[in-house]
């Protein structure tokens, strides 16, 4: 039996899917391209904006054309909104309960009896996915927490994955440990990843002391993004003393303009943000930040974009993301007046894409001669690919290293908006 597997939205989605799909190997299975002849197909779904529903529902219609016999599942965050457009689904299954879709898959291959499993999430409990096995790459994942308290104006996050709630310690100490034993890196994950803890009497720092003294086989530990109200004084001296968690911090801006942020319902100001970043830069003077931002939310003027721009140029960010504001309906933004035009998001995303270029050269320029750890990618011809502590794709010249190796390199030259290295020693020889 074959299936396919079609991801949409962000990394905790991502997880999710490589869950299901181990699970599905496990029983037998085998994951394929969604062009072959399948079995199932697997849409983990997106509600984030009206784009990305759309984008589900697309590939759902997709795959009812090129597999008109399989079993069509549609899972996650847009599933859970049940506005009755996916009813050409066999399975689908919302924001619990993705643990069951194997089974479900059984149940539905028997009776050919449609299933929808869309809980009430007011009372959620963590479900736990495990994945130990990401192919083909040095960093695992890890998820952590799930939901989110927060209400920001333009997300519909809160009403489709729930109340924020944590995975147990122990759990997540156990799950470390597995993913250790096939990768040099793992990445905690989670909607609000700094909120870890808070039903079970621990912060995220104290969880990351306990993995690192738990799991001594881990050589690096990657936050996968923090908000900057998370940052605690623990967690910065955690950070400081300790040279196994990675030297970057992906920290959420969204605008820096205090008008737009305060429409956003977003919990801090410019003037916050940016005192919590330089404190940071302070005390790990060789840390790389980067961020998100929204352009175009709903009533943006030209002045406030002007203050987002002239703030991300002072912040000095490792790197942006960036995103055209875009209407998700059932937010309060969606209902807000002035409606920013489609080509206007465009030009200022295009501004700020070109900003972020320029703040990757410049902070890549500034490493260019000095020493770094990279934990090594598979080889790609007579280099091997992989990243620093502080997020730099590298390539290492004129060698070929296993996936897995922690390898001491100096950073040669910066041309063509990449990093070149020779390697002076491999650190530890355990390859994954």
């Amino acid at each position: 039996m074959k299936f396919t597997v079609c991801n949409l939205g962000c990394k905790v989605n991502a997880y999710e899917a490589e869950s299901i799909s181990e699970a599905l190997i496990q029983k037998g299975w085998q994951r394929t391209e969604e062009e072959d002849d399948v079995d199932a197909v697997l849409i983990f779904t997106c509600a984030v904006t009206n784009m990305a529903a759309s984008k589900s529902r697309k590939q759902l219609h997709k795959a009812v054309r090129q597999h008109p016999h399989a079993v069509k599942v549609a899972a996650g965050c847009y599933a859970q909104l049940n506005d009755g457009l996916l009813q050409d689904a066999d399975i689908i299954v919302g924001s619990s309960h993705k643990k069951d879709i194997p089974a479900y898959i059984d149940q539905y291959l028997q009776n050919h009896q449609k299933i929808a499993v869309l809980d009430d999430l007011s009372a959620a409990v963590f479900e736990q996915l495990p994945v130990n096995h990401f192919e083909n790459h040095s960093r695992g994942v890890l998820k952590i927490q799930d939901g989110c308290n927060q209400f920001c104006s333009y997300c519909v996050i809160p009403y489709v994955r729930g109340r924020e709630r944590s995975l147990a310690p122990d759990d997540v100490i156990q799950e470390a440990r597995e993913i250790a034993k096939v990768h040099s890196e793992i990445v905690l994950t989670g909607i609000h990843t700094g909120r870890y803890g808070r039903e079970y009497g621990m912060t995220l720092a104290q969880l990351i002391q306990h993995i690192l003294k738990e799991v001594p086989a881990l050589k690096r530990l990657r936050i996968s993004s923090i908000e900057v109200t998370e940052l605690s004084d623990e967690f910065i001296e955690l950070m400081k003393n300790e040279p196994r968690i990675a030297r970057h911090l992906h920290i959420p801006l969204q605008s820096g303009c205090n008008e737009v942020l305060q429409k956003m319902n977003r919990p801090y100001d410019t003037n916050e943000y940016y005192d919590k970043i330089e404190h940071i830069r302070e005390v790990i003077p060789e840390i790389a930040i980067s961020c998100d931002v929204i352009v175009g939310f709903p009533g943006e003027s030209d002045e406030m974009f002007e203050k987002t721009y002239a703030f991300l140029k002072k912040c000095h960010f490792s790197f942006l993301h960036i995103f055209p504001y875009s209407l998700r309906e059932g937010t309060l933004a969606s209902q807000m007046p002035c409606q920013v035009e489609p080509q206007i998001k465009k030009e200022r995303a295009a501004l700020c894409t070109a900003l972020s270029q320029q703040m990757s050269d410049t902070y890549q320029q500034s490493k260019i001669g000095t020493m770094a750890e990279v934990i090594t990618e598979l080889p790609d011809g007579d280099t091997t690919p992989g990243h620093t502590s502080d997020y730099i794709p590298v390539k290492i010249l004129h060698q070929n290293y296993p996936r897995g190796t922690f390898v001491k390199v100096l950073l040669k030259e910066y041309s063509g908006h990449q990093m070149t290295a020779e390697a002076e020693s491999v650190i530890k020889d355990e390859t994954i």
